[in-house]
């Protein structure tokens, strides 16, 4: 972990404007040259334009609170906005369907409300009161917290060998106390689309809610599909699907925290809003954990997705699958290394090839030093890209220097196993 030094204390008297930004600007020195496209993560630009205008919106609602639409119905219509639009993308609306959502901090509470609504459904429909949801060992790990936050038990079952849920036995985990079962468009550690359909159907056979986690998917599988890529079935098309997970601020382009859950029908988006008015202070409704919700990121999304519009986002994705195609291609004719699956959209799962002594987290210290910033993770070890508009440029570079940093590494090994995609010191 990085030591931060001593504990910090408020000053005694206020510091100059200068002073305070110029610190934060020596802070940002060390951190990861993500507009040179060296963090296959974390941030995603898709140019000075997108984000000037996404900077613009934020500050124009830098102060506002998303908290009460009556006070700033803008920020209301914006929402509405985001989500219809989405929804239209996730074909919500086709052949009646009625989808309706709200918008999000990110993918953690959207899954997180996915959960909460399951298990209140559960409990409303079915009289659940010790519910249970069934995911794929490559499910998010948000689906863990929730299940701790909302007394969910989490049954994890196997992925097949080629990373995708073992559909066999995820029925045989499904019992009369479960609320829900899960696939991913695409899961995140390999980048391969579950078997929705098959998913779904368990789902409706036993009146459960069936969740997609779209997050990193939700803003590349429509445009691709649009692109003339053969996708399987995995939005509101495919019956007993009941939720939609999708961040704007992954692939969409927007600025943190914005991300969508949206729900088949009203009745299923329902389960997850919060309303209580008996304390002393009115009627209080909440569509997400937060209270207050900052508007900017509202804003900035509105903003992004209407400036981009859906033939910008059918250029950002031919770029990002173009590039993350010739990232697979590098790290496969790299002596040593392969790719794990066969990633069907951006994210790539870079591994030791079968028999190799190659140790990926000691390359990924040897890269490190050449400015690149990738996850580790396991099992197995195994670096982690999610690749963008923004990063498809770099990754001629990125494959010359994993080449160089193979033959430099050689056999040697790293002690430190750990994997790094949200690390946190507990002992702070």
């Amino acid at each position: 972990m990085i030591d931060f030094g001593p504990p910090a204390e408020l000053p005694a008297s206020g510091r100059a404007a200068d002073d305070v930004l110029g610190e934060l600007e020596g802070m940002r020195s060390g951190d990861v040259d993500w507009r040179a496209g060296r963090s296959f993560g974390l941030v995603f630009h898709a140019g000075d334009e997108v984000e000037a205008v996404a900077r613009a919106a934020s500050v124009m609602y830098l102060e506002e609170n998303g908290l009460n639409p009556l006070a700033f119905p803008s920020l209301g219509r914006m929402q509405q906005d985001v989500v219809d639009m989405a929804s239209g993308m996730f074909h919500g609306r086709d052949g009646g369907r009625q989808a309706a959502g709200f918008m999000t901090s990110g993918g953690t509470e959207s899954l997180l409300l996915a959960v909460e609504a399951a298990r209140n459904r559960g409990r409303d429909e079915r009289g659940v009161t010790e519910p249970e949801m069934v995911v794929a060992r490559s499910a998010h790990a948000a689906f863990h917290k929730a299940g701790g936050y909302f007394g969910v038990k989490v049954n994890v079952v196997p992925v097949r060998d080629d990373w995708r849920v073992d559909v066999d036995a995820m029925a045989s985990a499904v019992n009369d106390r479960t609320v829900l079962v899960v696939g991913s468009a695409p899961q995140y550690p390999q980048g391969v689309i579950d078997p929705i359909p098959e998913i779904a159907s368990l789902a409706s056979e036993r009146g459960i809610n069936c969740h997609v986690d779209a997050c990193m998917g939700g803003f590349v599988l429509p445009f691709m599909e649009d692109l003339g890529y053969d996708l399987p079935p995995w939005d509101f098309r495919v019956e007993g699907v009941t939720s939609i997970s999708a961040d704007v601020h992954k692939l969409g382009y927007a600025p943190k925290g914005a991300s969508v859950l949206i729900h088949r029908d009203v009745a299923l988006r329902n389960h997850h809003v919060f309303m209580f008015d008996d304390w002393l202070g009115g009627f209080y409704a909440s569509s997400g954990l937060a209270g207050s919700k900052p508007a900017g990121p509202m804003a900035a999304a509105w903003a992004v997705m209407n400036l981009i519009g859906r033939d910008g986002y059918r250029r950002l994705t031919a770029t990002t699958i173009e590039a993350t195609r010739r990232m697979i291609e590098g790290v496969r004719s790299t002596p040593g290394l392969t790719v794990l699956g066969e990633p069907q959209a951006q994210c790539v799962a870079i591994s030791a090839a079968e028999g190799a002594t190659v140790d990926v987290f000691a390359l990924m210290d040897e890269l490190a030093t050449k400015g690149w910033h990738l996850d580790r993770q396991k099992p197995p070890d195994s670096l982690h890209a999610t690749v963008s508009a923004g990063t498809a440029p770099a990754v001629d570079d990125f494959v010359a220097d994993l080449r160089a940093a193979v033959e430099a590494v050689g056999d040697r090994r790293t002690e430190d196993r750990s994997t790094d995609y949200a690390p946190i010191d507990p002992s702070t």
